[in-house]
Parts: structure tokens; sequence; C-alpha cells
């Protein structure tokens, strides 16, 4: 096809998507004259039918004002199965997230769609409670994985918002970008620039609903195809503390995705991705995700997870005490090794499991539990000052032996990448370790409190634990 003809120009329409195939001008009079009733013929797909004024003059006004996200909706399956913007974004007139601002184009006098006749209630965050309508199944695997929780998770666990050690619009550029915020609207109906934009996989909607399908598949195109690539992913799980992408890309795995995944067939239709027949080596997804041989595809990536490497001390993903996974970790290894057993043999896949089982001990039994009994007995020595976290060198020590160098050991074991599980998590840890046993002996030896930092900037957050998520704020 691509000898035979020198372009494709691919048109959006009013109505739809118009291909046109033009002829090689290189060819003879002949060929062309023989062909050319076949070549020149308009081929539209049309995508009015059954569909109501007011849909229409959805695309059409967003054709004008949005022209990029028209195009980028028009490319999509939506777009293929008749699936417009008022049947993710259409609400009832009583629901808390309608769009108050958006009754406002329908009183234009600029534009042929700008009328009371198409007006309708929107809400213009989509979320998981929307798309359940159509995907049921996956709303409800997400609703009970770390993703969709989140935001609670880390108001549990996290020294940064439990003792105000951030100002609330760094939390809302960084921390919350990936967990979520807790949608708000100010007096007006419009979204609170606090909260919004945000598409952190935790976030809390107006609707009571948790989270973001576009965190990975992003609107308007909602593509299958972008969700299976590592650089979904690695939009969140990067830097110091978690960087999977990184480890992705120094392992095997990676390696052979950057050499061949030009070759993948990442448009395979949901459910049939096949390890080996669509893919040589696998990405996130297809590990934590996507199915293969007898494991089910799954949007909870709680599952086919047998160790919380992420947590300060390693435990199984039931005994996490901020959430509790309701699984079986024995039943969840069984599940991941059946994915790996996909592309490796048995004895490669068990020993791989004992390698991860031994680092995860030693991580546990010679870095953690050391440092943490010792900074307890501080605390309990009076010699640091248990009020407020980070502003003594002693906490940040211990928080990043376990939240940088300890999880990049745990991390990198797991994922195969043996430069993040030695020289950036093991080696790293011995380091800190050792600074931090230093520091707290000489303060038991002398007697002397630690030195506090009494200018440690910007720790104005707000304590307040998110109503929404606790009962009772703490």
């Amino acid at each position: 096809m691509r000898r035979r003809l020198s372009r494709i120009i691919t048109t959006c329409t009013v109505i739809g998507l118009s291909v046109m195939l033009v002829p090689n001008p290189v060819w003879s009079a002949a060929e062309t004259n023989a062909t050319t009733a076949h070549q020149l013929k308009k081929k539209e797909f049309r995508i009015e039918r059954s569909m109501s004024k007011e849909a229409k003059a959805c695309i059409m006004c967003h054709k004008q004002e949005h022209p990029a996200l028209f195009t980028d909706w028009a490319s999509s399956r939506h777009a293929s199965a008749n699936i417009t913007c008022i049947d993710c974004h259409l609400a009832e007139s009583h629901d808390q997230d309608v769009s108050q601002s958006h009754f406002e184009q329908y009183q234009r006098d600029d534009i042929k769609w700008g009328t009371a006749e198409y007006k309708v209630p929107v809400a213009a965050v989509v979320t998981p409670k929307d798309c359940s309508r159509c995907h049921p199944d996956e709303v409800t695997q997400y609703s009970r994985s770390k993703h969709a929780n989140t935001l609670e998770i880390i108001w549990k666990i996290d020294p940064w918002l439990n003792d105000g050690m951030n100002s609330d619009w760094e939390r809302s550029s960084g921390c919350y970008y990936c967990h979520g915020t807790v949608l708000k609207e100010d007096e007006d109906g419009n979204l609170d620039p606090m909260t919004w934009p945000n598409v952190g996989v935790g976030r809390i909607n107006l609707d009571g609903s948790k989270g973001s399908c576009s965190s990975c598949h992003t609107r308007h195109r909602f593509s299958v195809m972008e969700a299976r690539k590592p650089e979904a992913c690695g939009q969140c799980h990067l830097g110091p503390d978690h960087p999977q992408i990184e480890i992705y890309e120094e392992s095997k795995h990676g390696a052979l995705y950057h050499a061949f995944g030009d070759e993948y067939n990442w448009d395979a239709a949901p459910g049939t991705w096949t390890p080996g027949v669509d893919y040589r080596s696998p990405t996130c997804a297809s590990c934590h995700m996507s199915g293969a041989g007898e494991v089910l595809t799954t949007h909870d990536v709680t599952e086919r997870l047998s160790w919380e490497t992420q947590a300060p001390l390693t435990v199984r993903p039931s005994e996490f005490s901020a959430f509790p996974a309701e699984t079986n970790w024995k039943t969840e290894r069984e599940k991941m090794k059946k994915i790996c057993t996909q592309c490796h043999g048995q004895t490669w896949v068990d020993d791989h499991y004992v390698k991860l089982d031994k680092a995860v001990e030693e991580y546990n039994e010679v870095y953690y539990k050391p440092a943490r009994k010792m900074l307890d007995k501080l605390y309990a020595e009076d010699l640091l000052d248990d009020e407020k976290y980070f502003d003594e060198k002693l906490e940040v020590e211990f928080y990043e032996l376990w939240h940088h160098e300890g999880r990049r050991a745990r991390m990198g074991t797991a994922m195969m990448a043996p430069d993040y599980s030695w020289w950036h998590g093991f080696y790293e840890c011995k380091h800190r370790f050792n600074e931090f046993m230093a520091e707290a002996k000489h303060l038991l030896k002398t007697g002397e409190k630690a030195h506090k930092y009494e200018d440690f900037p910007n720790a104005s957050g707000d304590t307040t634990r998110p109503e929404v998520l606790f009962k009772t704020n703490q």
C-alpha cells in the first residue's frame, strides 16, 4: 500500500471523518485511468446515526472552539462506536457536579450552536462513576485498588501532610498531581483552582467516586494502546522514591521494549493482547493489569502483589495497615508467576522470587528494624522532638532510608534492575544507615538534644484530614 499511494489525506468533516486516497502521480496514464474510479471515490464514516441534536451541537461547537480536542475524540474508538460528548458528560440537573459556567455557552450570539435549543446540563469532570455506565467491571476493580484509594493512604501515613511540613500549593502542584485532589467548587459553582485541574489516580470527585480513568487513558482519545505503554505509568512512578520507570528502562524488559516496541501490536482488542504474539517483552501493564494465559485482565493494580515494597517495613498487602488488601499473597503470587511463565521457565521464575524474598528479609532485618528501634529510643529519651517531622536531621535520615534507598533496593530487585538494587539501593542504604546510627549513638552518649531546623521553610500546610475521607477529622 505504501508503494502504491503517495499520500493519504485524512480530513475531519462536519458529520464525521472522511478519508481520501490520491493516486501516485508517477503512474502511467493507463494505470491511472484504470484505477481512478476506485481511488478517487470519497469514503465517509458517518457518526450521526441515532445522535440527538444536543449531541451534534456539542461536537460542532467543540470542533470550532477546541479543534485539537475534537480531532482527538474523532480519532478514538468512542467516535467509531458513536459515543459522543454527551454520553460521558451529560448530567442530571440536580447533580452536584453540573457545570454552571457551561450554561453561559447557550447564551451566545456568535455561534449557531450557542442557543437555548441545545441546552443540557453537563459535568465538566468525567468520573469513574460516569465511565461505569459502559465499563462496570473495570470501575469495580479500580475502586478496590490502591490507585483509587491512594489519597486516603497518604493522609494516614504521610508526615508531610499530617505535620503540615509543606504548603498547600506545594501539595496541589506536587503530591496531589498524582495522588489526586478532593475536588471543590467556589461560591460561584466554578472548580476551585486549588483542586483543579487534576487527574490524580485517587482524586475524590464531586459525585463521590474515586479516581480518574484519564490518568492512564488520557482524554479525549482514551486509548487502550496508550495505557499499555510504560510511559503512561512513568508519569507518576519515577524519581528518587519510586523510580519504577527508570528501573524498568534499565531492566532487560525495558531494553527489549526500546529495541522492538515499534513492532508490537499495541492496538489489539481489549482482553486479547498476548505475549509472544502481540509483544515480545512486557510493559508495566503486561505484568500488573493485562491478562495472559489463564490470568484475567484487571484494573486493580493491587492484585498480583505479594509484597508491599513501598511500605516502610515490607509487609504482605493484606497486612498494610493504611490499606489492607482483601487478597491472599500466595494466590496473587501464583497469578504473577503465571504471567511470568508466558515467557520464562518455571525454575527461572521460582528462583527470582527466592531472590526477592531474601532481599526483602535483609532490608527488614538489617536496615529498617534496627533504625526504627533507634529512632524510637531517641524519642523516648527526649533527644528528638516528635512534635514535627523533618525539622531534625535524623528524622530526614530515617525517612530517606526507607522512602528512597530502601524502596529502590526492593523495587530494583523485584523488577530485575541490578543497578537500582545495588548502587542506587543497598549501597546507599549502607551509607544512610551508618550516618544515622553514628549520629544517634553520639546523642545517646552525650545526652545532647538533636539540632532543630528553626527556619524550616513553608511548613504551612493544612493538617485537617479531608472530611469526605474521614468521618472525624483527626
